[in-house]
């Protein structure tokens, strides 16, 4: 590699990564899963947008051959196997085991329906795939069947956060499922690629005992290991650099492993991944270093390549993403439904199931790039299921509310703007302090400032919304508001607001919520309440030497 293409590589790596970052930050805001705006980031600045409009910059940037392509290509392979080590850290095999039949029933039918369905159609009508009648049909029909089968265990976890359905019983059989649904997908495609993997290890006819075997050491022995051997590395070395080192470093041994026998590296991760987050001696603060180093960096910059392989405007059919669409979803709804009847859930609870494993996410992603890496499927088909992962996972949050009747809890930060942040109350008593904070909750709603003071002032009078710890929170209904509106300003003197505990508030929100939505301020102020519940958030904020590092602590509080 010479000095030049260092440069390039550098050059290519900053702008692939920022792009990626700031596009997937920009969806979540619009409650869109982050991985749609890292891939839009590499069609961006691949062969779909930026190499139409300047093919010389593109071709300069991320060249086809030479030391950059092989560079990137090989940091972009990195970068799935510890994305896979993260995935696999977040199946937890006590949840699939502490629900027994339920969780056995409606993963075989959630599993079953789909890959038959997937299955075949690709055996039954190959031409729809523009399949080459001289290939392995049946090894492709195989594959086609698990993605149609597979779930995306970090997309369905997230959205049930966001529904605050997690903890519940109901959200538990979705993540045991979803469990189940990952590790066989997984199994079974390390049984393709040894059926595809004459010359790249062992012989077939070794490859499939070898895998079954180390998946089954893995999970037993492996994990047992694990598990003892655990606190000693805790206790001898640095926390939490020591554990981080050593799970990456394991990770990659057993991607080694695997690889070597003639099954993908992300197999070896993936069950590592299991074997290690099954462990209660890995803390929960390490668990979340490890997941946020790759999945902020690692994973936007592999997410953020699959851009750069395929032109996608070249390469979409509708009438294939609208056929392959359609087959996943009844596939996985009908099979989750059906099963989740079948156990005693309720009809809104089984619609609901099925729409959470519905979702496919980045797994389905993997699995197609593989495919295409691997010659099982074209262009036509990756850029299909890439479409299709996508689309399931941003139906499957709202699908859930509609059929479950739910509605997504209002945060803070969703209605608190740069316009409302006060940094500094000049005022010294609490009828001062509401009047500064109407005057920036009216600038930014529109609202008069001496209708909403006296509307504020009223209630406060009624009685204090003074709710201890320092905090305060007064607040309003008004009938001209369209949508709620928070203001926040901090005190560093405190300002009596007659709380029980006597404590004086420094920090203090006001909260305008339209007067025909009654839930709003309940909500809003829930989330005040389980915000800055404990004495370290309240130091935070009031450390806050501006909104943006207000708004992160609301973030951090939101994710926890």
């Amino acid at each position: 590699m010479t000095q030049g293409d260092f440069v390039t590589l550098l050059v290519a790596i900053g702008a692939l990564l920022a792009l990626a970052r700031t596009l997937g930050e920009l969806l979540r805001r619009f409650n869109l899963p982050a991985v749609l705006g890292e891939i839009l980031a590499g069609i961006i600045v691949g062969p779909t947008v930026l190499g139409m409009l300047a093919p010389g910059l593109q071709a300069q940037l991320f060249p086809a051959t030479g030391p950059v392509h092989v560079t990137l290509s090989g940091l972009a392979e990195l970068a799935v196997v510890l994305f896979l080590f993260v995935a696999g850290m977040e199946v937890d095999l006590s949840t699939m085991w502490e629900r027994g039949r339920t969780t056995f029933v409606i993963s075989v039918f959630s599993m079953s329906v789909p890959f038959i369905l997937g299955f075949s159609l690709a055996w039954h009508v190959p031409a729809l795939f523009e399949f080459d009648i001289s290939g392995d049909r049946f090894v492709f029909a195989l594959f086609l069947g698990t993605c149609m089968a597979i779930s995306a265990l970090p997309v369905i976890a997230r959205t049930l956060m966001d529904l605050n359905l997690f903890h519940t019983d109901f959200g538990m059989v979705i993540i045991a499922v979803a469990i189940f649904n990952d590790l066989c997908g997984w199994l079974i495609f390390a049984g393709i690629l040894a059926l595809i993997g004459e010359g790249r290890g062992f012989p077939v006819r070794m490859t499939i005992p070898l895998t079954l075997a180390y998946a089954a050491v893995m999970l037993t022995g492996g994990r047992w290991l694990i598990h003892r051997c655990l606190p000693w590395f805790q206790a001898h070395t640095a926390w939490p650099g020591g554990i981080l080192a050593l799970g990456l470093i394991l990770a990659l041994l057993n991607g080694a492993f695997t690889e070597w026998i003639g099954v993908h590296a992300i197999f070896g991760a993936f069950l590592f991944g299991v074997a290690i987050g099954d462990s209660p001696h890995l803390r929960q603060h390490t668990r979340n270093i490890i997941r946020e180093f790759i999945s902020s960096i690692f994973a936007p910059l592999f997410f953020a390549t699959i851009g750069l392989k395929v032109n996608f405007a070249l390469h979409f059919d509708f009438t294939l993403v609208t056929v392959l669409f359609a087959f996943a979803c009844a596939g996985k709804i009908v099979g989750c439904s059906v099963a989740a009847r079948v156990v005693g859930m309720t009809a809104r609870e089984s619609w609901g199931l099925g729409f959470a494993l519905n979702s496919r996410g980045a797994m389905e992603i993997v699995l197609g790039l593989l495919g295409l890496q691997f010659g099982i499927i074209n262009e036509r088909v990756f850029v299909a299921l890439v479409v299709v992962a996508l689309g399931t996972s941003i139906i499957s949050g709202p699908l859930m509310q509609l059929v479950l009747g739910l509605k997504k809890p209002r945060r803070i930060g969703r209605y608190l703007t740069g316009r409302t942040y006060v940094g500094h109350l000049a005022a010294g008593d609490s009828l001062g302090a509401i009047r500064q904070l109407s005057q920036a909750a009216a600038a930014a709603s529109g609202l008069d400032t001496e209708e909403v003071v006296k509307a504020v002032w009223a209630r406060e009078k009624i009685m204090s919304t003074g709710i201890g710890d320092g905090v305060a929170i007064p607040h309003a209904r008004m009938r001209e508001l369209a949508a709620p509106v928070v203001a926040v300003g901090i005190s560093p003197d405190g300002i009596d607001f007659n709380a029980r505990d006597g404590e004086p508030a420094r920090i203090i929100f006001l909260i305008l919520t339209p007067m025909r939505d009654e839930g709003a301020q309940l909500e809003i102020l829930a989330d005040i309440s389980r915000t800055f519940h404990n004495a370290d958030a309240r130091e935070q904020a009031l450390n806050a030497r501006n909104y943006t590092e207000f708004l992160a602590l609301l973030n951090v509080g939101d994710s926890a």
